[in-house]
């Protein structure tokens, strides 16, 4: 990819959460209608927010990359000719939304048929935005522009491990990821797509879960790879089209984290 098309891509994808920062932000911690996706038994929030920044982000690729594709979270699909797919979390933990914590994000990257080349995770509320594609990543946020790089921590009984639900997904997948965090100093719980973007900023040193779409996931790609770390699936495959994701600072604690998994028989 030249250089030329790359700095469209960035600037595109900063242009995209611009737009969607104000949308989530007049309706966070505000009164506002929740609907449930889910069914009977089952809860899966969605609000007016995710509706709206989703609507206003493929209003302005309309404008600015017309025959691009859009995959999101609220609207169909949308087919495109480039090559070029972008794919949208207007608000990615939304339960974490509706609560009032900081924890969600805007969820931007610009993707290929193997996966993202660009990402953003924007934390509207703090006023944080972490980028990264094509080797480099940054954070912009209260304490000014800096550099991302991954925890340089390679002992797996060292790590940090984060996770959003305690159940992580199904029964097997849960007694995987308890087992894995039995060999980690910490485990700490509920943070969304913040946990990637924390990984990033060499903060923790493990992100792992399950049951995601890929919506969830492209844009951390993005972010963790360019600052030096390493995301696939629980069996070291691809990572971008969702389901269970392992997220790691280096190669040294992706490999014991992957060993662990992998030694379970059921995972």
């Amino acid at each position: 990819m030249d250089l030329a098309l790359q700095r469209e891509l960035r600037d595109v994808a900063h242009a995209l959460a611009d737009v969607a920062r104000p949308i989530t932000l007049r309706a966070f911690r505000a009164p506002q209608q929740t609907d449930n996706k889910a069914g009977p038994g089952a809860f899966d929030p969605v609000t007016k927010a995710d509706r709206d920044a989703e609507s206003a982000m493929r209003d302005l690729l309309g404008q600015r990359r017309p025959d691009d594709a859009i995959l999101g979270e609220e609207f169909p699909a949308k087919p495109g000719t480039t090559g070029i797919t972008w794919v949208l979390d207007p608000i990615d933990g939304t339960r974490g939304y509706i609560s009032g914590t900081p924890t969600w994000g805007v969820l931007i990257s610009a993707s290929m048929e193997d996966g993202p080349v660009f990402g953003i995770i924007d934390q509207p509320y703090i006023g944080e935005r972490f980028e990264g594609g094509w080797g480099a990543a940054r954070c912009d946020g209260p304490r000014g522009l800096k550099a991302l790089k991954t925890s340089q921590i390679r002992n797996l009984e060292q790590a940090t491990i984060l996770t959003t639900f305690p159940e992580v997904g199904s029964r097997v997948e849960r007694a995987a990821f308890h087992a894995l965090a039995k060999h980690t100093q910490l485990t700490r719980y509920g943070m969304d797509c913040y946990g990637y973007a924390l990984l990033a900023a060499g903060q923790v040193e493990l992100v792992v879960e399950a049951g995601l779409n890929a919506y969830d996931i492209h844009a951390p790609i993005a972010v963790v790879e360019a600052a030096g770390g390493v995301v696939t699936s629980w069996t070291g495959g691809p990572a971008h089209p969702g389901g269970r994701v392992l997220a790691a600072a280096n190669t040294d604690i992706h490999a014991a984290a992957l060993a662990q998994l992998r030694g379970r028989p059921d995972a």
